[in-house]
């Protein structure tokens, strides 16, 4: 029965390259919170950024490189088959559907993504279906913007990851995760300049990126 429950998370990203920045902080918070399974989920066309310079099969065939060895993670494309824009609060209510009402469902997300939370589409609706797991930047203090957005969180934060576990969602957790100084952009401007990339990212990435002549 507890394997029937235990508890699954979701990681949604452009990953535009994927990076050590996306993986390592992740592995990390699976060990912390005795996490099972990940699943990657690429977004198609980010409702909020500028668009990817990577083609959704790019960015998808660069993931499963980098998870290739990794068994943690598992890769969801159903972002990757939308035309649209995708808004996190519908993948997450349509992911609760599928798994039904019980099951312990988590998303994670970085420290940055909480504090701009409360402007995406829907976002109270997000933790009826899922808990949010948040890497936390260490040293960064953790004010929302503002006070009733301040009230939200502290109403649903969590110190006890076995909370994550027992209860199907409606929970925030704050994980002491490394911090990892590398973005995407970062990533790609060291590819543009021809800069050396290999303590980035795995290095099938890298072998990939520079045989297809992206991000130059």
């Amino acid at each position: 029965m507890a394997d029937m429950k235990s508890l699954q998370a979701l990681f949604g990203g452009t990953f535009d390259p994927v990076h050590y920045g996306h993986l390592k902080p992740v592995e990390t918070l699976a060990n912390l919170i005795g996490l099972s399974r990940v699943i990657v989920m690429p977004n198609n066309v980010p409702p909020h950024r500028p668009q990817p310079e990577a083609t959704s099969a790019q960015r998808k065939y660069m993931l499963e490189l980098a998870i290739a060895d990794k068994p943690l993670f598992v890769l969801d494309e159903r972002e990757l088959q939308r035309d649209m824009p995708s808004y996190t609060a519908q993948t997450l209510k349509e992911w609760r559907e599928e798994q039904g009402p019980d099951v312990p469902l988590a998303f994670i997300i970085g420290q940055d993504s909480l504090l701009t939370f409360p402007t995406w589409h829907d976002y109270e609706t997000i933790l009826d279906n899922t808990h949010l797991i948040v890497c936390r930047r260490p040293g960064y203090p953790l004010e929302m913007s503002q006070p009733q957005y301040q009230q939200w969180l502290e109403h649903h934060l969590t110190h006890t990851p076995d909370d994550l576990h027992t209860l199907p969602a409606g929970k925030i957790y704050l994980a002491e995760t490394p911090w990892f100084n590398i973005s995407a952009t970062i990533v790609r401007e060291r590819l543009e300049n021809g800069e050396p990339c290999d303590d980035l990212m795995p290095q099938a990435v890298l072998n990939y990126i520079n045989q297809q002549g992206l991000y130059r």
